[in-house]
């Protein structure tokens, strides 16, 4: 029955004023509205007044009905998964396996698959004993049952595991444990110190910056500009989906023409690829603009043979700087002026450095990931180095080199997959000096799928252990500073580039699943949940719109580890992966402003293609066939072993968690296995609404 509720003495408690009115409503949805004057309505609400049964029971109902919302939204998440592993893993429509390669490849999914098994097998026994009453896991101090206390021969064999258990097992799993956790908090404490410089730089304003007008003539008169001669190279290997947008942004550079060449450095094995680029450099090229075309016969040595030959041309000589875009860069018209004059008066400058900025980073969840990796990257680490020690590793792209720098320094060689990481790190032991533009921003994009990131980030991590065996020699016999030595080393390769993937895989994709099985080496929530979000929550400040994505990405940054930890060790260990290269596919994405300018250069020349030089009609014919967009081939999505064996092998230790009442253990598993599992199934990489 309703409380009675007696409102009269209300209306002592102040005078009235205004002729009362009373609404009342039979629908439940509306409240009681008492209105005293024209103005009561628009005053604050008295929270003081209590609420009547049934609008109490309507705020309950409503509450009730989102409940339900919220549990018949992740129902139906669940039950699209179960459709999705039914489609993918039992009727294999539309899918392939990623496909290993290497033995190396095969070796670790061999292991990963035997911690399966083992686990698989523990928790049988582990359930069985549950059930049968031997919750000795429970205790804190184990305590192994007495040969009087054993109650049959299963009892005996689950009593002897334990005993093993404690004393072999435990020992090593803690052992590696402390290792795995002593490597975390250091590499924890070196990204709040670049955090730290970040917050310093941000603090004091600290940028580099051109003192008047640098372009300004010395000589008697005054009144003329000296531009420096400039090369601008375009790398580019079968990039029919980006070649065009790429050479009309480097074609649009605001800079002398007479002070400026572009090469179009064309690597592409298809033969229809190679007409459409030979046609846009000849359009360009009948605009006035100084733009050769060249390509390859011999295609060796991937992108560092590529910018080497180009090099090697005997008119390069008469030019003091070289950029360099990748086919899916489009620098502002600006790019020169605002990175160029940084060299003047600057003699020991070697290189400038433009940041990234991303097209197509609202995408899907995987660019969303991206985009904020990356910018921690570019706003933390290539800005705080930069500022404080005049090295970083060179992006590749979206930079101005000094070419004397190239020269001294060795020039481009094959040797690696990372000839960008390869060239940064000679020309530093040479003397060089380089300096990061955190407010010049070049646009690119970020792979859309799974395959593509998986495959670039291969690369990314097994070309610089490749590189660390290769220069730790020159590094250790350089003329540098001690601590010069000692940041290369154990900071830039060893702590970023070994420590990272290593721990990250270890700890959270092995050693803590494990632990749910061996609880005498359990970790401490700090470790799996408190520093990692710490960690993480750092690591969005650069792109503070990331801020929901920050759960998804501290588990997408533990599952990419596997990827990473492979190309570690295939680097480290000189296996065939290491110099493997893939061109990172691109999907051709556009800024508003470039579609926007590409619909007025089309306006601007409708009758180009008439008054081209020697162009027939049927050349023209050809040309705008191979234009044509090919036809889109249905998407097949990847099936990924090792990441779907470490998704049930997590999910499995999250089952084992259950039994030893271990709350936050059991959800970051059981997160973590659903992560693997989506990415095992290339969901990661689907459309966002």
């Amino acid at each position: 029955m309703a409380p009675g509720l007696d409102f009269s003495d209300w209306g002592a408690m102040e005078t009235r004023k205004g002729t009362p009115v009373v609404v009342k409503m039979e629908n439940p949805n509306y409240s009681v509205v008492e209105i005293e004057d024209p103005d009561a309505a628009f005053r604050p609400v008295e929270k003081s007044r209590g609420k009547n049964a049934k609008q109490v029971r309507w705020v309950l109902l409503l509450k009730a009905h989102r409940a339900v919302g919220c549990v018949a939204w992740i129902a139906t998440l669940f039950w699209a998964l179960l459709g999705t592993i039914k489609k993918r893993l039992i009727f294999r429509q539309d899918v392939d396996m990623a496909s290993e390669k290497l033995g190396k490849g095969k070796l670790l999914f061999t292991v990963i698959k035997a911690f399966l098994v083992t686990s698989l097998t523990i928790l049988a026994f582990e359930i069985i004993a549950y059930f049968n009453g031997w919750h000795y896991f429970q205790n804190p101090s184990l305590h192994i049952p007495r040969t009087s206390e054993i109650q049959g021969l299963f009892h005996l064999v689950y009593v002897t595991w334990l005993w093993f258990r404690a004393d072999y097992i435990a020992p090593l799993i803690q052992a590696l444990s402390k290792f795995c956790v002593a490597l975390f908090l250091i590499q924890s404490a070196d990204r709040m110190v670049l955090c730290l410089g970040c917050f310093w730089i941000k603090y004091k304003k600290i940028k580099p910056r051109i003192e008047g007008n640098p372009f300004k003539s010395n000589d008697v008169e005054g009144s003329g500009y000296d531009y420096p001669m400039v090369l601008v190279q375009i790398p580019m290997c079968n990039e029919r989906e980006v070649y065009e947008q790429s050479i009309s942004a480097v074609c649009q550079l605001d800079w002398p023409k007479d002070r400026l060449l572009i090469q179009v450095l064309d690597d592409s094995d298809d033969e229809s690829i190679q007409c459409l680029i030979k046609a846009e450099v000849a359009t360009w090229n009948q605009r006035g603009i100084n733009i050769i075309y060249r390509h390859r016969l011999i295609r060796s040595g991937y992108k560092a043979g590529n910018l080497k030959s180009a090099m090697s041309c005997e008119y390069v000589w008469a030019y003091e700087f070289v950029a360099i875009f990748d086919a899916d860069f489009q620098p502002n018209p600006d790019f020169l002026k605002q990175t160029v004059p940084h060299f003047k008066d600057n003699p020991e400058l070697g290189l400038v450095q433009a940041r990234w900025t991303f097209v197509n980073k609202d995408e899907n969840l995987l660019t969303r990931l991206q985009n904020i990796n990356l910018c921690f990257h570019f706003e933390v680490e290539q800005q705080v180095n930069s500022v404080f020690l005049n090295f970083f590793g060179f992006n590749g792209t979206a930079g101005v080199w000094r070419i004397r720098a190239l020269e001294e320094s060795g020039g481009w060689l094959e040797r690696t997959t990372v000839e960008d990481m390869d060239i940064a790190v000679r020309a530093h032991l040479n003397g060089w000096k380089f300096i990061f533009l955190n407010d010049v921003k070049v646009l690119c994009e970020v792979p859309e799928s799974y395959e593509a990131y998986r495959k670039q980030q291969h690369r990314w991590h097994s070309g610089p252990m490749h590189l660390f065996r290769l220069c730790l020699p020159a590094i250790i016999t350089s003329k540098i500073a001690i601590w010069k030595k000692a940041n290369l080393i154990l900071l830039f390769f060893l702590l970023r580039k070994l420590i990272l993937p290593f721990y990250s895989f270890t700890l959270f994709c092995i050693i803590l699943p494990l632990t749910m099985f061996v609880p005498e080496a359990e970790l401490p929530v700090w470790v799996i949940c408190y520093v990692p979000v710490f960690m993480s929550f750092l690591n969005i400040l650069p792109a503070p719109k990331s801020f929901p994505f920050i759960v998804p990405y501290l588990l997408f940054e533990n599952t990419m580890s596997v990827t990473k930890f492979n190309a570690m060790v295939s680097g480290l260990f000189k296996l065939g992966s290491s110099y493997e290269w893939v061109v990172t596919k691109k999907a051709g994405r556009s800024s508003e402003s470039d579609l926007l300018a590409a619909a007025e250069r089309e306006s601007k020349t409708t009758n180009q293609l008439q008054i081209q030089r020697g162009a027939s009609e049927s050349e023209l014919t050809e040309l705008n066939r191979l234009k044509a967009a090919p036809v889109p081939v249905k998407r097949v999505n990847k099936i990924y072993r090792k990441e779907l064996t470490l998704a049930f092998l997590l999910l499995t230790a999250s089952v084992r968690s259950l039994l030893s009442a271990q709350g936050v253990h059991f959800y970051f598993l059981l997160f973590q296995g659903v992560t693997f599992l989506l990415v095992g199934l290339d969901l990661i990489g689907e459309q966002m609404s």
